[in-house]
């Protein structure tokens, strides 16, 4: 049987290890996250985000402007957090509306704030491997291997995705970390082929159960980024989420086949329950980072 790597006991990890570094701080770090509109998914994510504050002793506040809100209007709040000193780290709750610029919005906040990682500047400094905020999941992942001790350095790692929120800072941090990395994306030939060579694999394309059995090495390790909600009892029992669909009248699945990855792989990620609960608990790790950089603690 393959070793699952699950997110939670890494989670509680991070987190434990926050704490007594915002007991340190004279004052509470301060995030202000801004959700635009009234997206049901969006909605969530950003309650999962307040109640990570409160666990933690961060200080939260919710921006909630309408849909109908316009670009400048946006910008405007977004430069008056970006002058409150006790407001360390801003988030834009992604995706914003389509009348949105939605770029000019995240390069909008002051890279010394961006919660997220996104701000091109931060972005150049996880190219020259300077301190800087850093994007939330590859960031998780990047624990989460270290925390199984799944090795990097040496490793051949594919990474299958090429955005700028998941697989181009993947590519980067595992870089860093001394792997031998390929990108792989919609366009690549023979991805499969592509695939087979990793040592460490990780899926963050967004098309469900896309890579089967046959893109993965025995013996790889495979995380997963992808969840996408399955509606269809005959696709839930096809790829071995028949209990969860019957359970819930519906059943989640990432980038990667769930029945596949059982028969090859060494060790994987699930979904849900492997990647997803990394996130916030780096996106509070950023935070924190900003705070204590903001209040002049090493």
């Amino acid at each position: 049987m393959p070793q699952i790597l699950e997110g939670v006991p890494v989670r509680t990890q991070i987190l434990n290890g926050l704490k007594p570094r915002v007991a340190r701080l004279s004052r509470p770090p301060g995030l202000a996250v801004i959700l635009v509109g009234d997206d049901p998914a969006s909605g969530q994510y950003v309650r999962n985000k307040i109640r990570a504050c409160a666990e933690l002793g961060v200080h939260s506040e919710k921006l909630t402007p309408p849909a109908s809100t316009t670009t400048e209007e946006l910008l405007k709040a977004i430069e008056t957090l970006n002058h409150r000193p006790e407001i360390d780290a801003i988030l834009v709750q992604m995706p914003l509306p389509p009348h949105i610029a939605s770029r000019k919005v995240l390069e909008a906040v002051a890279p010394d704030k961006d919660a997220d990682g996104f701000h091109p500047v931060n972005v150049g400094h996880l190219v020259a491997g300077r301190p800087a905020p850093r994007a939330c999941t590859p960031a998780g992942i990047i624990e989460l291997l270290k925390y199984y001790r799944i090795p990097i350095d040496g490793r051949k790692a594919v990474v299958v995705g090429r955005s700028d929120i998941v697989g181009k800072p993947m590519a980067l941090m595992l870089l860093a970390e001394n792997a031998t990395v390929t990108i792989c994306h919609s366009r690549t030939a023979n991805l499969a082929e592509e695939c087979r060579a990793a040592d460490i694999l990780i899926a963050a394309i967004g098309k469900p159960a896309l890579i089967t059995a046959d893109f993965i090495a025995p013996g790889a390790t495979v995380i997963d980024v992808g969840i996408s909600r399955i509606s269809d009892a005959a696709e839930a029992e096809r790829l071995g989420k028949a209990e969860d669909f019957a359970k819930n009248g519906t059943a989640w699945v990432g980038d990667v086949h769930p029945i596949g990855v059982r028969r090859v792989a060494a060790a994987y990620s699930p979904v849900p329950g492997g990647v997803g609960p990394l996130t916030i608990a780096m996106l509070m790790t950023n935070t924190v980072n900003l705070a204590e950089r903001h209040l002049g603690v090493s």
